[in-house]
């Protein structure tokens, strides 16, 4: 596969095949981040036999440039903040609130909507894959790093199509591996690497959920 990429199932099936050395493990389990990252991870999940389930993480992003992320807050009550940028654009402690409270109450709701009454799955002492359709900043894949953490899996892996080479350099440290097929730079959005980036709808991410838990 070259760029761009055609779509997010084309995404995972490559990522899947570079991924190909967790297959068959009974430890190993993948979290998409919804929306765009769970296509991503339904197909790797199926390729490695591996269960499929979702990790909740909102971008808090600027007001006024909602793209460009101050930081993120996960399931669990996680919240990382890139305090770099906060200082410098000299954004208040009640900026920030507002945001988290306005992202907070969507978090929930995509609980609710993805989840319903089904428990949040063990991660303690197994390898958790998680899956983005791509990474600008990294803020939400930080945040959802520290959420799998504080369940203490055994190794926990990053696996998304396009990101960075510094947001990747970032990540490294952070997890036992990152496995990114592509790290173009200039680096301006993620959907500039794909023919197809529209948007993932809630039903999608429902309806392969479903086809997991039937699997």
């Amino acid at each position: 596969m070259e760029l761009p990429i055609p779509d997010r199932i084309s995404a995972g099936k490559a990522l899947a095949e570079a991924l190909e050395s967790y297959s068959g493990r009974d430890d190993v389990i993948v979290l998409g981040l919804p929306r765009g990252g769970v296509p991503v991870a339904a197909e790797i999940a199926r390729s490695l036999h591996a269960p499929l389930d979702v990790m909740l993480v909102r971008k808090l992003g600027i007001p006024g440039q909602p793209e460009l992320a101050m930081g993120a807050i996960a399931s669990g009550g996680v919240q990382v903040l890139n305090e770099d940028l906060v200082q410098r654009l000299g954004i208040t402690g009640e900026t920030i609130d507002a945001v988290v409270a306005s992202e907070q109450r969507e978090l929930e709701r995509r609980e609710r909507a993805y989840r319903g009454e089904r428990p949040w799955p063990e991660l303690a002492d197994r390898c958790v894959i998680l899956v983005d359709d791509g990474l600008a900043t990294g803020a939400t894949m930080r945040a959802a790093i520290d959420a799998v953490r504080a369940q203490k899996p055994a190794c926990l892996v990053v696996a998304v199509p396009v990101a960075p080479p510094d947001t990747v350099s970032a990540l490294e440290p952070l997890v036992d591996q990152v496995v990114c097929l592509f790290q173009p730079e200039p680096f301006m959005a993620i959907g500039q690497w794909y023919q197809d980036f529209s948007q993932t709808p809630d039903s999608e991410v429902k309806e392969l959920l479903a086809e997991q838990q039937e699997g």
